[in-house]
């Protein structure tokens, strides 16, 4: 995967994970229950920008200690 196409993914993965953040901790309304679990999707969001932090560091030239 390209640098560009990294920094692109780990920019809507920090948007979607900030939105789902916001949506997830207003409080809840027991008349219209919540249908997308916004906890959930917020976590996915959050692995996907570490391993993309990851793998930008790979493309960095970063390298385990050995």
């Amino acid at each position: 995967m390209s640098l560009t196409l990294t920094l692109w993914l780990l920019a809507a993965a920090l948007i979607v994970c900030v939105f789902a953040g916001w949506r997830g901790a207003r409080p809840s309304d027991f008349l219209r229950p919540r249908m997308v679990p916004w906890r959930f999707i917020m976590l996915l969001a959050g692995a996907m920008i570490f391993l993309l932090l990851v793998h930008l560091g790979a493309l960095m030239g970063f390298t385990r200690p050995s």
